[in-house]
């Protein structure tokens, strides 16, 4: 097995030089920021370190390896493949490591499976400083069982989703909407509490409600209870924003929570369960999915 990459920035130096560190002792790879004078002397120190040789093109990589991880800026991945389409080979597997959406991953692994290679769309689920080549991989596409035979042996944690390319990127992005979006919450909530003088209290208080229970029950409670608790909460919630504004601060998370849960509201939860709360978040789900599909037909 030879590996290589196209596009050598942090991620594909991270994995690099953990599976330098498994026993893989050559990897090849090709970035075009390698000539700017302002990246070159770093890429270079870098490749040295996790024992890569730089080629002059993309291509090379190809014809070189078995194994091809490309990681370039997600408005890059699909002409980075366009621009390989000669290069594209039956023994080689092309891994798309970039965060570009479901539809682009789909047209990258059209552009090559037509030059009859393998394809892959693996989402990365960690940050690579910490994790190297370890961080968890989602994957999908008709060559995720060979990525993991080949790999299985280097410490590598992948996981197959399915072989169908861009699934592995839909969860990736969905993941993104939680996990970027709180920390937008975070700030705005940080914000507040350090401007009025309570940030240990209200830091103290929110970490006991979080911490009681686990992670999903904690979600199923909140979801359920914030449906049928909707009309109410969201009055409360204004009461947060005009506090926010009063101070001149940032309030556009707490408006757009404030828009869910109108949206909640609408759905008349109490009226339907009879004052209940609803036993799982599936049926809230389900009931908001119906109320768009009437709303688009």
């Amino acid at each position: 097995m030879k590996l290589g990459f196209v596009g050598f920035g942090e991620a594909a130096y991270e994995m690099a030089s953990g599976l330098h560190s498994e026993g893989i002792d050559r990897f090849y790879a090709f970035d075009p920021l390698l000539d700017e004078p302002n990246l070159s002397e770093r890429i270079r120190d870098r490749a040295s370190k996790a024992n890569v040789e730089l080629l002059a093109s993309a291509n090379e990589v190809l014809d070189l390896c078995t194994i091809v991880i490309a990681a370039v800026p997600a408005n890059k991945t699909l002409e980075a493949a366009r621009s390989l389409t000669n290069s594209f080979k039956d023994n080689l597997v092309y891994v798309d490591v970039s965060a570009a959406t479901p539809d682009i991953k789909k047209q990258v692994a059209s552009v090559v499976e037509d030059g009859g290679s393998l394809f892959v769309d693996a989402a990365m689920l960690g940050p690579l400083p910490v994790y190297k080549h370890k961080v968890p991989i989602s994957a999908s596409g008709n060559g995720t069982d060979s990525f993991i035979k080949q790999l299985a042996g280097y410490g590598m944690q992948i996981t197959k989703i399915s072989d169908n390319p861009g699934d592995a990127s839909a969860l990736k992005l969905i993941r993104s909407i939680y996990m970027k979006g709180v920390v937008g919450l975070m700030v705005e909530f940080l914000e507040a509490a350090k401007t009025y003088g309570v940030e240990d209290t209200a830091i103290h208080s929110i970490n006991e409600t979080m911490n009681a229970k686990t992670f999903v029950e904690t979600m199923n409670r909140l979801v359920t209870g914030s449906a049928l608790h909707a009309k109410r909460r969201a009055v409360e919630l204004g009461g947060s924003i005009e506090m926010l504004q009063e101070s001149n601060l940032d309030a556009g998370m707490s408006i757009a929570a404030q828009k869910k849960l109108e949206r909640l509201a609408d759905l008349n939860i109490s009226e339907k369960y009879k004052g209940k709360k609803p036993d799982t978040w599936e049926e809230i789900v389900a009931l908001l999915m119906k109320e768009d599909e009437v709303y688009h037909t």
